[in-house]
């Protein structure tokens, strides 16, 4: 029986020519590749510099170490996310809190992020970092959590893993016109791929200097970095603790050729997503929303089930479609409900709307290569299923 996965990568022989190519150069880690790469990226999203890492946590990492976060500081994320979007604030020592998501977009609420800043900042208790997560590939109303974040002085951090190739009021996701910096992610299962990577990009030249120091040990061989004079073509200093996160001309040979494919892997992830909403209208289940600001690339397409229309449980449902090969997942458990997270205070029933969204949620298979056969037999398949 073939099975559906929910996400997989696109591989053609471009690809695999360009990774060639490099396997052939001179350089496989730290050579040209990686800048042309990163210009690809930047040009795309319309932002001054882009930095390429080894994964996406590695992105949010030296993303949130740039903007100097450290032990006594607190960084504010969505619950409704992969459990890197919080950790990286703990990475550096600094605590973290969570804001409910919005009930129709699953991206952090607006509503609940004024309210929670107007106590936080009457206890003097603000965070120095907010990390919005546009899940599934649907920005966040990025105008209005900048406005209250500028208000109150928050640097302002995006979690953009799910949406190259999204845009918001027009402007491509990633073009930090509403943050200081945003990071990408380039797992297989996401909408590019460079098998393992990750990207930062920013608008700010500071931010630029500090995270390609991090990147790579915190080392420079600039002498207008260094502390004294160099003394020659081969010294080098630490200037800051960084760490090994580089990527590879290899990985950034294959981001560069999947960039040329970007806008066609998002039109047809958008093409399934607008079919799966059409086959899908009369069944006991939620279809995504959509909010009129966003254009959304479809890393991920959730449905929620109306359980109260249903006579199985969640997992039921989740088990028949594995078992009839069709390779269905749930994102995200809330984060504050891993033990780690436990163990730092938090506890069911502390983020209702995002726990609620967990209890009802299926993600389906979504990914460029689904044909319409493959996708049309998701469908049937979860009708079966649900009668």
């Amino acid at each position: 029986m073939k099975v559906i996965p929910y996400g997989r990568q696109f591989i053609d022989e471009d690809d695999i020519a360009a990774v060639v190519a490099t396997l052939r150069s001179d350089w496989l880690t730290q050579g040209p590749a990686i800048e042309r790469f990163e210009r690809k990226v930047a040009d795309y999203c319309g932002v001054k510099y882009a930095v390429a890492v080894a994964n996406g946590t590695a992105a949010l990492h030296i993303a949130a170490a740039a903007l100097d976060l450290k032990p006594g500081d607190r960084l504010w994320t969505s619950p409704n996310t992969f459990v890197a979007s919080a950790n990286c604030a703990r990475y550096l020592g600094a605590d973290v809190d969570f804001v409910d998501i919005d009930p129709r977009t699953y991206n952090l609420s607006v509503a609940r992020l004024e309210e929670k800043l107007a106590v936080a900042a009457k206890n003097g208790r603000l965070p120095k970092a907010l990390v919005p997560i546009h899940f599934s590939g649907q920005s966040c109303e990025m105008e209005a959590i900048a406005a209250l974040a500028k208000r109150h002085g928050i640097l302002v951090l995006e979690d953009a893993a799910h949406a190259i190739g999204a845009s918001y009021r027009g402007r491509p996701v990633g073009s930090c016109e509403f943050s200081d910096l945003a990071t990408f992610s380039f797992h297989p299962v996401k909408i590019i791929t460079t098998a393992e990577g990750g990207m930062i990009v920013t608008n700010r030249a500071d931010l630029h200097e500090r995270l390609l120091l991090f990147r790579s040990h915190g080392i420079t061989r600039d002498p207008k970095l260094m502390d004294g004079e160099s003394h020659g073509p081969w010294y080098y200093q630490q200037t800051e603790l960084g760490w090994n996160y580089r990527l590879t001309d290899l990985q950034a040979a294959l981001g560069e050729s999947q960039m040329n494919k970007l806008d066609a892997f998002v039109a047809r992830r958008r093409a399934i997503a607008h079919r799966y909403d059409e086959l899908l209208r009369d069944l006991p289940l939620i279809t995504p929303w959509q909010h009129p600001d966003t254009a959304n690339a479809w890393h991920l397409y959730v449905i929620r089930l109306r359980l109260d229309r249903l006579k199985k449980t969640r997992r039921r449902i989740v088990e028949e479609l594995r078992a009839a090969g069709i390779g269905v997942q749930i994102h995200y458990i809330p984060v504050h409900t891993q033990p780690y997270y436990r163990r730092l205070g938090f506890k069911d029933g502390d983020f209702p709307e995002a726990e609620q969204y967990y209890a009802e949620t299926i993600s389906l298979p979504m990914f460029a290569g689904l044909t319409d056969e493959d996708r049309d037999r998701v469908v049937e398949t979860l009708k079966t299923v649900l009668r």
